[in-house]
């Protein structure tokens, strides 16, 4: 299966981040997986948004927990979406975003399409509409200065929505090991990634990963005060797969999101690459005859 083109966002440079339209037509490019982010309304439902607030993709303001899940959906999930490496600027004229006003009936959707599929979706739309796509699920909390406690109260709710769930193929992670520590208690049995802490603890102190952990999910690089570590490698994805982890490398909304570091990543042996340009990485994988669901070829890496 290696190497998984995994959708972030659905990808955020090629489609309106984290909508049911960017979704469908990831899939329909070719990619393996989605990855989303979940966030939690006033009144206790789970919503897909990459933001803890609504303003910078919707023509709203204010925290996702502020609003209702009604309050929500009247919400243009693709207000500010362009395209591109600044996909979301606010700065652009108005005929820039192609697709505003689309979830809000004042401009006609594309063939194929509803103004629903514009709107913040709810996890359980995701889940009913791709009951068996691989799906990864990262608990949003409010900031990153803040406490865990809004982190903690996320992956609660979560597990209560897929503690029942019949979806073959999910993966939950957060940058917050108490919430993934929690998320797990909760709901053992739907695999988890580990957050920052669990992840450093596995490749710098040596310690097992956290029960539930079947894979890592790490950026090529990870700033530290000064120091800039080196996380994606060929050495920590050997250490991983020694494991028994798969190793999965994020990048969105960035230089590095591109042919030159996927080529890399491909030769480092990483087992999923998350891309804001699913499209343009499936692509490169079909020509490079690279395996996976959807696609033919030989494994980069035998053995690894």
């Amino acid at each position: 299966m290696r190497v998984l083109n995994i959708a972030h966002q659905g990808g955020e440079d090629e489609f309106p981040s984290n909508t049911m339209y960017a979704f469908h037509k990831a899939m329909d490019a070719g990619a393996d997986m989605l990855e989303l982010d979940v966030g939690v309304t006033r009144d206790n439902k789970v919503v897909v948004l990459h933001d803890t607030s609504v303003d910078r993709t919707t023509n709203g303001s204010g925290l996702v927990k502020r609003y209702t899940l009604s309050q929500i959906r009247k919400l243009d999930g693709a207000y500010w979406f362009s395209g591109g490496s600044d996909a979301y600027s606010h700065a652009k004229k108005g005929s820039a975003y192609k697709f505003r006003g689309v979830a809000t009936g004042d401009r006609k959707p594309p063939r194929g399409f509803h103004a629903a599929d514009f709107r913040i979706p709810t996890l359980q739309d995701v889940l009913d509409e791709f009951p068996r796509v691989p799906i990864n699920i990262e608990i949003k909390g409010r900031t990153k200065k803040e406490a865990v406690a809004e982190y903690l109260y996320n992956a609660r709710v979560l597990a209560k929505l897929l503690g029942g769930t019949k979806h073959p193929d999910l993966i939950v992670v957060s940058f917050k090991q108490q919430a993934v520590d929690l998320f797990h208690q909760l709901a053992p049995a739907i695999p988890t990634a580990p957050g920052v802490d669990g992840a450093a603890a596995f490749l710098f102190g040596g310690t097992p990963l956290p029960e539930g952990s079947v894979a890592m999910q790490m950026p090529i690089t990870y700033k530290l005060g000064d120091t800039t570590l080196e996380i994606t490698s060929p050495d920590n994805v050997r250490k991983a797969h020694d494991a028994g982890y798969a190793w999965q490398t994020w990048m969105s909304g960035n230089a590095e999101d591109g042919e030159p570091t996927w080529r890399m990543l491909i030769g480092e042996c990483v087992d999923g690459i998350m891309t804001s340009r699913p499209v343009a990485l499936e692509r490169l994988l079909k020509a490079e005859n690279i395996p996976g669901p959807g696609r033919t070829g030989a494994d980069p890496c035998p053995g690894a």
